[in-house]
């Protein structure tokens, strides 16, 4: 069994100016969350200090591993999220991200993601796309959401999406439960988002206010006395769209307590739900021949049992 104790890396050449967490993982033949954490806890030193994960590694620099960890294939397999491949080609993979699992790293970001687990599958993705720590990646979910993600095999595809999804050409169609009795069988939320003043969430405004323009679009499923089962559709793609926007538009996403009121994030705590009731459900967009693809997938056991308990 390989043992990484007291082991010292020399950095070759030809890998210098990588960040800290890409080189590591690829020379321990680990996930970067697992190289990242690491880092995070001293377990890594760079010419002998401590370092940060983005740090850039130089040419014939010494990095030491000072822990001992299992046998480094055991590593790989541990604790990766889980997730279902709905299709598959040559240029893509359609698959069905879990609730409760980060599409990709960052900062602060030291569990296993969606990413750690793709790269294990297809490690041909770590030359697709534009930024190594999302490859293959043009598109997200919320971690507490679940749905369909597209992620692309080859540079041509992932430019290819990029460019349907900058142009609004792509099709995505989310379920979601929200609180309340809504008046209108379907409507338009046009307010536009950006970073609320604490930072760590978004926040809806007025066209006088300013922003990130973003489109939301819902139809009414399925009206029940206290919630009701909505048929949303996005024309932009801004972090936590459909969540600042239901919850602007006074019915919050059941689940949700980063944007729920007082009262929900009471009544979230009752139904025990342990994530968002909000399920990507129909993807579509072009393929390279031209061709129109969509997908669906239909919502979790969890979810349809959540709505046989409510009224």
């Amino acid at each position: 069994m390989q043992q990484f104790s007291n082991k010292t890396i020399t950095v070759k050449p030809a890998d210098a100016n990588q960040r800290l967490d890409i080189f590591l993982a690829a020379e321990l033949g680990l996930s970067r969350s697992q190289a990242q954490k690491m880092i995070k806890v001293g377990e890594i030193l760079v010419n002998g200090k401590i370092a940060n994960a983005h740090c850039k590694v130089q040419a014939n620099g010494k990095i030491t591993i000072k822990v001992k960890p299992q046998n480094k294939e055991v590593i790989k397999q541990a604790a990766l999220p889980k997730f279902k491949i709905i299709a598959e080609t040559d240029d893509y993979v359609i698959i069905n991200k879990p609730a409760g699992v980060i599409v990709h790293g960052g900062n602060g970001i030291v569990e296993p993601t969606l990413t750690d687990a793709l790269d294990q599958k297809y490690p041909g993705l770590r030359k697709i796309g534009d930024n190594p720590s999302r490859p293959g990646i043009v598109h997200r979910l919320d971690k507490d959401a679940s749905g369909l993600l597209v992620i692309a095999k080859t540079n041509a595809m992932f430019d290819h999406l990029k460019k349907q999804f900058q142009t609004r050409e792509t099709k995505k169609i989310y379920a979601a439960l929200v609180y309340g009795n809504i008046a209108k069988e379907s409507d338009e939320i046009n307010f536009p988002v950006s970073r609320s003043a604490q930072g760590y969430k978004m926040a809806a405004h007025s066209q006088a206010h300013g922003g990130r323009a973003a489109v939301t679009e819902f139809a009414v499923t399925k009206h029940f006395i206290n919630y009701a089962l909505l048929s949303v559709t996005i024309k932009t793609g801004r972090t936590h769209q459909i969540r600042v926007h239901l919850a602007a538009y006074g019915h919050p996403v059941v689940g949700d307590d980063l944007y729920g009121t007082r009262r929900t994030k009471e009544l979230n705590k009752k139904l025990a739900l342990n994530r968002i009731w909000l399920h990507a459900q129909t993807l579509g967009f072009y393929d390279l021949a031209g061709q129109w693809r969509e997908f669906k997938s239909e919502t979790s056991k969890e979810l349809k049992e959540l709505l046989k308990k409510i009224k």
